[in-house]
């Protein structure tokens, strides 16, 4: 955890706040504070500061706060992710976050297997957790905006393209592609597939939404690789 993220409800007083949950253990077990020492905080949704530990005990700590400076600037990306397998999406929700991804739609696919839609991480407490743990390594305070759709064609037909539009659409995908582009300086609209790839009747809709297939080269990533590596890439 680089930053300590504080939330409404951790405020008795303005510039003072109370923890009792994980962090307070973290702040104990990992950073091993002590009374008097200060670290690094934010406020979710808002600025970015410093906090002073007025007092730590086993159940509880109270810090002094102050906040005086912006969060990193997002990507200008939408990023489109065919549903990955449960266990892997907690740690693409983890990666999203820290890598400024201000949009994210979970998308079905042909390759989404029904039962990765009935899993509890996809419940918004589920996804918020996640969510948090990579704003806090990124030390952002905003929380990306995730959508989730569960039926293809409606969303890629009537409304992708009024939200892909005027941004640069691209499909990564393997084959015989032009090359991904290197760091653009305009908004993005990206959509990643599964990890067999988008079947070619979704390549042919997303690309009549207006995003074209780009690939990184012959190797087949996981999708928690491509989504860093073509982020990355990108920006």
């Amino acid at each position: 955890m680089n930053l300590l993220l504080l939330e409404d409800g951790d405020f008795v007083e303005d510039g003072l706040a109370l923890l009792r949950d994980r962090r307070l253990r973290h702040m104990q077990d990992v950073h091993r504070l002590e009374a008097g020492d200060s670290l690094r905080v934010g406020r979710l949704g808002g600025l970015i500061g410093e906090g002073r530990v007025l007092r730590l005990e086993p159940g509880e700590a109270e810090l002094a706060v102050t906040f005086d400076r912006p969060p990193p600037a997002k990507l200008p990306v939408t990023l489109l992710l065919a549903l990955p397998r449960p266990k892997m999406l907690r740690r693409v929700l983890q990666t999203v976050a820290a890598m400024g991804v201000p949009r994210l739609v979970l998308l079905n696919s042909y390759r989404v297997e029904k039962s990765f839609w009935q899993t509890p991480f996809l419940e918004p407490a589920a996804i918020r957790e996640q969510l948090l743990l990579g704003l806090e390594q990124a030390r952002d305070t905003v929380l990306p905006e995730v959508i989730v759709e569960k039926r293809f064609k409606p969303f890629v037909e009537d409304r992708l393209p009024a939200l892909a539009a005027g941004t640069r659409g691209l499909v990564g995908h393997p084959g015989d592609h032009p090359a991904c582009p290197r760091a653009l300086d305009e908004p993005v609209t990206l959509a990643i597939g599964p990890e067999g790839g988008w079947i070619p009747y979704e390549v042919e809709k997303l690309a009549a939404a207006g995003l074209h297939p780009v690939q990184l080269g012959e190797r087949i990533l996981r999708v928690e690789t491509a989504v860093a590596a073509l982020l990355a890439r990108l920006f």
